[in-house]
């Protein structure tokens, strides 16, 4: 390690959520002349060299994502208590729930000075189906909000990515923690010239996409009744759907099921895509019914940059994105008929979509903007930017 720099450790999961999604930040901070380590648990090798390449030292440490064994999970606090102690950083920085969970008391058995975590939205243990949660689900938030009341206390800061999240997480469980450790950044952002704005081609058909994994809490058939609700009306409608199937997951799209509505010409789906970009600005509006506990969508801050209207429904993180009215709508949760009233009404008023749509680049580029976001992130951290 470099004496003469300042160090933070990150502490994720998967190398591809680094380079994904922290890029910029990373960037940023080693222009600011941090050494930065980034510990992730699931990684190929050519992905490391992405890290790498950003400027950062990637450090594998064991540690299973969706396991619920809490033996290991202590011996995976355990070995990143060896690798913060080796590494003496200045911060310690977590997200996802188990970093921030296994990382945060690492940390504070590595006697670090400052221990930063982030939750970036409650997932699967706080998302309630239209059918209720199911004994196993309950159980896990049990044991997530015990672990919790375990870390928390231990916490500089404690960052959210929505307001609605610390309400349901530390209020309603009233979970103890530091004063003043709470704090709502807003979403982590994206960097807008990957985004450039387009307006929609008014001379295409209307069209929509949908762009998740094709999950029942994502909204996939909430999305899929309101295209055949809209198909009865307006059969020439287009409806792209972009996503990965999750053949383990109950709640998801099958095979069968996908196969079946793309030959009856409900939706299109190109299949696994790395243009993302191009296929939303061939789009006119994007849709996302979604009722998970997001933190605040990815896809829909794309979207929104691109310069895409939104429908998205009036949950927790995804009502951050809409100013109803303005830049798109909210609806309810579960309720394709409104999801269908509301992409009629762009087909009939379609020269409200680029109008909305300017609206969505203008609230990304000062809600969404990487660079505002990773200076406010920087002076949660307690990080010195004067230097910028």
């Amino acid at each position: 390690m470099n004496q003469n720099k300042q160090t933070i450790v990150f502490i994720g999961t998967t190398a591809a959520s680094v380079y994904g999604f922290r890029a910029d930040l990373i960037q940023y901070l080693v222009k600011l002349n941090w050494q930065v380590y980034t510990l992730i648990c699931e990684y190929h090798e050519s992905e490391l060299e992405k890290i790498k390449a950003l400027g950062a030292i990637p450090v594998p440490y064991p540690m299973s994502r969706g396991g619920l064994n809490p033996l290991a999970d202590l011996k995976s606090m355990f070995a990143l208590k060896k690798i913060i102690v080796t590494i003496q950083p200045d911060i310690v920085f977590s997200y996802f729930t188990k970093p921030v969970i296994y990382g945060t008391l690492a940390a504070k058995l590595a006697k670090i000075p400052k221990i930063v975590g982030m939750i970036e939205g409650l997932g699967t243990p706080f998302t309630v189906p239209k059918t209720g949660q199911t004994a196993k689900i309950k159980l896990i938030q049990k044991a997530q909000v015990f672990l919790y009341r375990l870390a928390f206390p231990f916490l500089d800061k404690i960052i959210f990515l929505n307001p609605d999240d610390p309400i349901d997480l530390i209020e309603k469980n009233k979970i103890q923690h530091r004063k003043d450790s709470v704090v709502v950044l807003g979403a982590i952002g994206l960097n807008l010239q990957d985004y450039a704005y387009q307006p929609w081609d008014e001379t295409q058909p209307i069209s929509f996409i949908f762009i998740a994994r094709l999950l029942a809490e994502k909204g996939i058939f909430d999305y899929v009744a309101a295209a055949k609700i809209v198909k009865a009306q307006h059969p020439h409608i287009k409806f792209t759907v972009i996503g990965g199937l999750d053949k383990e997951n109950p709640n998801a799209l099958k095979q069968s099921e996908l196969d079946e509505l793309v030959a009856m010409g409900i939706i299109e789906y190109p299949g696994f895509v790395t243009n993302v970009a191009e296929y939303i600005r061939e789009s006119a509006v994007f849709v996302l019914p979604s009722y998970y506990r997001e933190g605040v969508p990815r896809s829909t801050q794309e979207a929104m940059a691109i310069g895409r209207p939104v429908i998205t429904t009036d949950v927790p993180g995804c009502r951050e994105t809409v100013i109803d009215g303005t830049n798109g709508f909210l609806v309810d949760k579960w309720d394709p008929e409104a999801l269908a009233e509301k992409m009629i009404y762009f087909i009939e008023n379609s020269s409200h979509i680029n109008r909305m749509g300017k609206e969505s680049r203008e609230f990304a580029e000062e809600k969404f903007d990487a660079d505002k976001v990773n200076r406010k992130l920087c002076k949660l951290l307690g990080i010195e930017i004067s230097e910028q």
